[in-house]
């Protein structure tokens, strides 16, 4: 029998889950997020806190509430060889971080998925087919979310609650859809270039980029393509640690 299992971490991100309704009267002018370069006195990315204190009604972040976190998420668009290391080094440090899938990850690796299930990861929602939302209609939109959150619940027990967004891209109007949606919108205060597989970026230097730039209620969001993530994850765990920080 399949369980209904529902992520941790509630006190951060917490939503309850209702049926999607039409959304009307919000912006629909597509938005590219991006955290910028400029940082407070907290060494937070200013446009993540301006993202957060803007749309935070909205039931959307790019900061969590908790200035001794930092929150580790990864975006599962493909599988490339990686997500086994780094699930193993997450079990070895005893740190947990969100996984946002797209339908087709969900679909395929139903083994890796059923393992971060298994070892207390969260599940996040990237999208059936990874299509971005301010670019569809409301129906298309609702469909988008809730198609692979019907398919997630039906094959894996999980009841999903973060969505982030594919393509980085929303609008007023979209994080009124993911909200009406019973979801929260998940950005990121902190990402670098990982994702470009045949242009890996050095390991040392990835390393010592991600550790200055860590901030209390960071979410970094790394690419499980990546083969320097999955190479200097568990030094990465333990130096964000020894700054004090809750991973």
């Amino acid at each position: 029998m399949l369980m209904n299992k529902i992520a941790p971490a509630a006190a951060l991100f917490t939503a309850a889950l209702i049926p999607c309704s039409a959304v009307y009267a919000a912006d629909s002018t597509k938005i590219g997020y991006g955290q910028g370069t400029t940082v407070d006195q907290f060494n937070r990315p200013c446009d993540a806190a301006a993202f957060t204190s803007r749309y935070g009604d909205l039931d959307a972040f790019a900061l969590s509430q908790d200035d001794k976190r930092i929150i580790i998420t990864f975006d599962q668009g493909y599988e490339n060889g990686y997500t086994e290391k780094i699930l193993d080094t997450l079990k070895e440090k005893n740190a947990s971080a969100i996984f946002f899938l797209t339908g087709d990850y969900a679909k395929k690796e139903s083994a890796l998925v059923k393992r971060m299930i298994a070892e207390g990861h969260t599940l996040g929602n990237h999208g059936m087919t990874h299509a971005s939302l301010p670019t569809l209609s409301d129906a298309e939109a609702e469909k988008e979310i809730m198609s692979l959150h019907d398919f997630v619940m039906n094959n894996y027990g999980y009841q999903m609650q973060y969505f982030r967004p594919p393509c980085g891209e929303y609008s007023e109007k979209a994080l009124e859809t993911v909200q009406k949606c019973g979801y929260k919108t998940v950005f990121w205060s902190f990402a670098y270039v990982d994702w470009k597989t045949d242009a890996q970026p050095d390991p040392a230097e990835s390393l010592k980029k991600l550790v200055n730039a860590a901030h209390g209620g960071e979410i970094l969001l790394l690419h499980s393509v990546s083969s320097t993530n999955a190479e200097i994850l568990g030094d990465l765990i333990d130096s964000l640690r020894a700054k004090g920080f809750t991973v």
